[in-house]
């Protein structure tokens, strides 16, 4: 069959939503698990964007093995240059340069003409295939670009080195049927098109990124760039699950496949949730907790008799078993390892994991997988703690009204406050915002449950703003009081790190 390249963004294009910047071992370990889904691509970041960007880019190029490693950069000499600084050291490395091409952004975001804006295209292209021998080019908004300009920069670029050209729906304009065709007609009308792959990046402002990239594989595509449970910008991209399944399940209608490990699906899925603090909403096609869940009847009567007859899909085959192992507060370290590692984490030092472990054990009769992969997220999401919730206290009743009490280590001292609020969550986190000494507004509040019974731990997100900075943290407990305000601290402490990261670039810049 036609092979089908999956060119994943979830470390770059994901990585943009608001609050849901990774850290560099937070990066690296999602790296190493889209590395075991076999994607083709992986798009590590835009390294122009900031020093802590390049160098996380460039330790995924030096670590991981067997995929391609790309580095985003706008048509911009600098940016091509860091780009390739970040990607240099894979064995496989893509430089992926794009510009904008519809007149909305070459005349109201570049200021410039279409002969201009063509020409940086090509010369950006040409100094990019000076560096490295994989060059990917995107003209930006291509869906809204006018067509004859459109071919032109295709074809221009294809001459000067291009060997991927991607066609993105930048804001989710298209339909499937008409963005099937435009994909035809370029590989039909463009010199060369056929020498090269033909690579799509759709967004899903309308809610069509995933169908528009299926009509494009139809019409000839042969890479696809999506994100692991459609994250990205504004409404997402196109969903790395979904068009993966769409195409190994329908095979005989798109006569094509990829090479993904399909397996690993559900693991990568919970892995970029965790980290990223972005729960995946519970009928989500392939990994959401419904997926594959029956409540009427008629469907579980079905499923008893004949399972195809409600699944179109095994949930074996994205990873789902009935197999699980068993962890208690008997577990050692060994079991505890052993089951970290086949959910895909590497572990170098098991003691502080071993110690989480065991206080969730002790409030539980059993330790699940859902509870591990919390633990983990948990762990990766660590930062500097600027704010320590030493202790906590919150009561809430029908005939008082709410209140709470923390302790917070701040800086060596210890802060005690207690505030009354409307309910016990916001008595709590009154009383932290009393310690932390600083404005906090709570955007977004969302606690939801990891696995089922009442022992389930609970996992509190949380979105807050503090002037110019938005950030997401999760906290995870058997308590979700005591998880709504860890979550908070946790929320504290990245809104103080970010700070500093800004002072730190301050000072930098004032002493260049």
């Amino acid at each position: 069959m036609r092979p089908v390249k999956i060119f994943d963004s979830t470390l770059r294009d994901a990585e943009q939503i608001p609050g849901a910047a990774l850290n560099p071992e937070q990066k690296m370990e999602i790296a190493r698990q889209l590395a075991r889904l076999k994607v083709d691509i992986i798009e590590a970041g835009f390294p122009a964007s900031s020093p802590g960007d390049l160098q996380a880019v460039s330790a995924i190029a030096k670590r991981i093995e067997g995929v391609t490693i790309a580095g985003l950069a706008r048509s911009v000499k600098r940016d091509i240059e860091a780009a390739w600084e970040a990607v240099r050291y894979a064995a496989l490395a893509r430089i992926h340069v794009f510009i904008g091409t519809s007149d909305l952004h070459v005349q109201g975001i570049l200021r410039k003409t279409r002969p201009e804006a063509l020409r940086m295209a090509v010369e950006s292209v040409s100094l990019a295939r000076e560096l490295c021998e994989d060059v990917e080019f995107s003209p930006m908004d291509a869906t809204r670009t006018e067509y004859d300009y459109l071919c032109e920069v295709v074809e221009r670029t294809i001459e000067a080195g291009a060997t991927t050209l991607n066609i993105p729906d930048t804001v989710g304009y298209a339909i499937p049927s008409a963005f099937g065709r435009l994909i035809r007609k370029l590989i039909h009308d463009v010199r060369g098109a056929r020498e090269v792959t033909i690579s799509v990046h759709c967004h899903n402002d309308l809610g069509l990124a995933t169908a528009n990239s299926l009509a494009a594989v139809l019409n000839g595509a042969g890479q696809v760039e999506c994100c692991v449970n459609g994250l990205g910008e504004r409404a997402g991209n196109a969903s790395l699950e979904e068009v993966v399944m769409a195409i190994r399940t329908r095979r005989d209608t798109f006569d094509a496949d990829t090479r993904i490990e399909t397996r690993e699906i559900v693991r990568t899925s919970r892995m970029v949730s965790a980290l990223m603090g972005m729960p995946v909403q519970p009928n989500k096609a392939i990994v959401g907790a419904n997926a594959f869940a029956h409540s009427s009847g008629i469907h579980q009567d079905g499923i008893i008799k004949n399972r195809s007859t409600f699944e179109v899909i095994k949930p074996e085959e994205v990873g789902l078993s009935e197999h699980r192992f068993v962890l208690t507060a008997r577990s050692g370290r060994n079991a505890l390892r052993h089951r970290l590692e086949e959910l895909g984490y590497e572990i170098d030092d098991i003691e502080p994991i071993y110690e989480r472990f065991i206080q969730v054990a002790d409030r539980k009769k059993e330790v699940l997988d859902a509870d591990l992969e919390a633990m983990m997220g948990d762990r990766l999401r660590a930062i500097p703690e600027t704010y320590h919730l030493e202790a906590m206290e919150a009561l809430s009743t029908t005939t008082e009204t709410p209140r709470a009490k923390v302790r917070v280590a701040v800086g060596g001292q210890t802060c005690e406050a207690e505030t009354t609020g409307d309910g016990p969550i916001d008595a709590l986190f009154r009383a932290i915002k009393q310690c932390v000494g600083v404005s906090i507004r709570l955007v977004d509040y969302q606690v939801r449950s990891v696995t089922s019974g009442t022992e389930a731990m609970g996992e509190v997100t949380v979105r807050v703003t503090s002037g110019a900075h938005t950030v997401n943290a999760t906290a995870t407990a058997t308590d979700v009081v005591e998880a709504s305000a860890r979550a908070f601290v946790n929320a504290a402490n990245l809104l103080a790190a970010r700070q500093t990261a800004q002072e730190a670039c301050g000072e930098d810049d004032a002493e260049a």
